[in-house]
């Protein structure tokens, strides 16, 4: 027995991982070299030429004088956007911190873990320009319990004033000449698209993507925007499953561009989404910019960006099957329950649960058997077409498909226990959705 048939072909280009070539969007400043700091370039080998003296620009190594004041709201928001980025890291700390940078737009804040990097800008009164940089999850998470009044931000000499209302701290960070430079992407190719669309198709296909970096071209998200149907195609497959959602364009869309990016990159867009999202004067579209080796996605004051993935992605549309022997229509609410109490009796590590059609009678079959559990048979009225079938599941895999589809029906369509599965809404609501499933082989 096995997990299932993979879907992807094999010959498919293998890509440098991100430790190999760098991330190309980050800028890094000539300094003086210490031994701390080139131990830390080599023990961190994303972190490109940084003190090598390969770099360009160099920010001020002293942070500049910053005083504002601004809603608690408002910067509460804009931690939320950019500080989840920031995580530990013990070799450049730095990375662990926001940058804070007051001029005449506002307070923009940046974070970076130098795949990603997140900017927000936060609404405010500057009455001095300047900047510095906070440990991330400590001020977002001591702004989140400050009382709903203004904020007052004002750098000392080695830390940071924050008052709010009878609230008083001082809170410690570093020098923001210690912080990456990271340039603004431009002059690439410009698409907009619906946000609550690319919200829907990330809920769709994000959880396909695959872990393994064995074949890192499946760990991203494939994108296909194409002028003549002015549409955008998402998909995922770890080659084992696979879904794909549309997305209708508004805007002009010229040509045809394809391009892979980060499954990391696209979990972090689709949460900054939900932050954003129940904003006040929020865009109903977002827009992307797209170079040869990097992806800018803005929405209302955020900007994410990231490297993109080389590699050819896999021609996934010759495994979607034309024809089928069985289609059974289903209640979704009720199908899943019954995938749920069944897999209850899958053997472990397997995961299976065995479909079988009864054309004649009308109905579904589930069951599972397991030596040390026992065994569950569980029978559902079902719509049927075609002939009798059978296919044994991944559980797991037919529940994430299942359970990305709003409709009140779904719809599974069978050939045999050997080729894909396919599931699809009753009702796609204008945009269309495909789910495939390979079966285990017995």
């Amino acid at each position: 027995m096995d997990r299932g048939t993979k879907i992807a072909p094999s010959s498919v280009a293998t890509i440098p991982t991100p430790h190999s070539r760098g991330y190309p969007g980050i800028i890094h400043k000539p300094r003086f070299i210490s031994c701390s700091k080139i131990a830390a370039c080599q023990s961190y080998p994303n972190y490109p030429q940084a003190y090598y003296g390969y770099g360009v620009s160099l920010r001020k190594l002293n942070s500049r004088p910053v005083k504002l004041s601004c809603t608690k709201e408002n910067l509460h928001q804009g931690l939320a956007v950019v500080s989840h980025l920031s995580a530990k890291n013990a070799n450049l700390p730095i990375l662990n911190n926001v940058l804070l940078r007051a001029d005449v737009g506002g307070l923009r804040l940046t974070a970076t873990n130098l795949d990603l990097t997140v900017t927000c800008q936060v609404r405010g009164k500057v009455d001095q320009p300047g900047e510095y940089t906070l440990p991330s999850r400590l001020f977002s998470d001591y702004v989140g319990l400050l009382p709903d009044e203004r904020v007052d931000l004002d750098l000392l000499d080695t830390s940071l004033s924050v008052v709010c209302g009878a609230s008083k701290t001082k809170i410690n960070g570093m020098s923001s000449g210690e912080f990456p430079l990271v340039p603004s992407i431009t002059g690439g190719t410009k698409f907009m698209i619906p946000v609550s669309a690319l919200e829907t198709a990330l809920s769709r296909t994000l959880f396909a993507v695959a872990t393994s970096e064995a074949r890192q071209v499946l760990t991203g998200v494939f994108l296909n925007f194409t002028g003549e149907t002015k549409s955008l195609t998402v998909a995922a497959t770890d080659s084992y499953r696979l879904g794909e959602s549309v997305v209708t364009l508004k805007g002009e869309v010229m040509g045809e561009r394809r391009v892979i990016i980060p499954a990391r990159t696209m979990a972090e867009l689709r949460r900054i989404i939900g932050v954003l999202r129940d904003s006040a004067e929020m865009p109903d579209e977002l827009e992307v910019e797209l170079t040869e080796n990097q992806v800018a996605f803005r929405y209302g004051s955020a900007e994410l960006l990231s490297r993109t993935l080389d590699g050819v992605y896999p021609p996934y549309k010759e495994i979607i099957p034309k024809v089928t022997k069985t289609e059974i229509v289903v209640n979704r609410t009720a199908f899943a329950q019954a995938v749920r109490r069944t897999s209850l009796f899958s053997k472990a590590g397997l995961f299976d649960v065995r479909l079988e059609v009864k054309a004649g009678g009308k109905e579904l079959q589930l069951s599972a058997t397991d030596a040390g559990r026992g065994e569950n048979l569980v029978v559902m009225d079902a719509e049927v077409t075609g002939e009798d079938n059978v296919a044994t599941l991944n559980y797991r895999y037919l529940l994430d498909g299942v359970g990305a589809i709003s409709s009140e029906k779904v719809v599974v369509k069978l050939i045999d226990a050997v080729n894909p599965c396919v599931v699809v809404p009753q009702e796609d609501g204008g945009q269309p959705y495909v789910y495939i499933v390979m079966p285990i082989r017995q």
